[in-house]
């Protein structure tokens, strides 16, 4: 993940998180507890999905981002004392999109298919990918919070890709194009 900084007078925020071993949860809360500010939703600090089989807690990093670190069930253990160089991976990236329909359309023919399958809509939050795979695109319209924040998803430039071949570019305006990649 690189972050870029730009000349534009905007100050732009995104979602992204981390995927980290499922045994380590605790363990990366203590880590990173005196590096930044947790995010609460409720009075709570962390969330289980059980729909996703996973805990997660959320902090802002010092460009203002909400990041989120994520243990899922079907991530692998780990027997390391976590460290940075223990984040499996990008596990999420928000995408903001003002055709929210049609961009989950072409993401579909690129084969990133909709999490759990659930049908697309205009002011629904999707989780593009693949289950298994524990990483997703989310896509969703502009305006819509965040959880654990008071931040709204907004139009940024964004680029993203995905598997080594397929190349997303938000425009900063909710225009995204998707598009094959030669491999790197």
């Amino acid at each position: 993940m690189e972050f870029r900084r730009t000349d534009s007078q905007s100050h732009p925020n995104y979602h992204f998180a981390f995927n980290i071993p499922n045994n380590r949860f605790d363990e990366v809360k203590a880590w990173i507890k005196d590096k930044v500010v947790f995010q609460t939703e409720d009075g709570e600090g962390e969330v289980y999905f059980s729909h996703i089989k996973a805990r997660s807690f959320y902090f802002k990093d010092p460009s203002g981002n909400l990041a989120e670190f994520i243990a899922r069930e079907t991530s692998p253990a780990s027997a390391e004392r976590f460290s940075i160089e223990s984040v499996l991976n990008i596990g999420e990236v928000n995408l903001t999109a003002a055709e929210v329909v049609s961009t989950g359309r072409k993401l579909q023919r690129f084969g990133i298919p909709v999490r759990d399958h659930s049908p697309l809509r205009e002011d629904g939050f999707h989780f593009m990918g693949d289950y298994n795979d524990g990483a997703f695109l989310l896509l969703g319209p502009n305006g819509r919070r965040w959880i654990f924040s008071d931040q709204h998803a907004e139009f940024h430039p964004l680029s993203v890709i995905v598997n080594g071949t397929i190349r997303i570019e938000a425009d900063g305006k909710g225009g995204i194009d998707i598009r094959r990649s030669q491999p790197s």
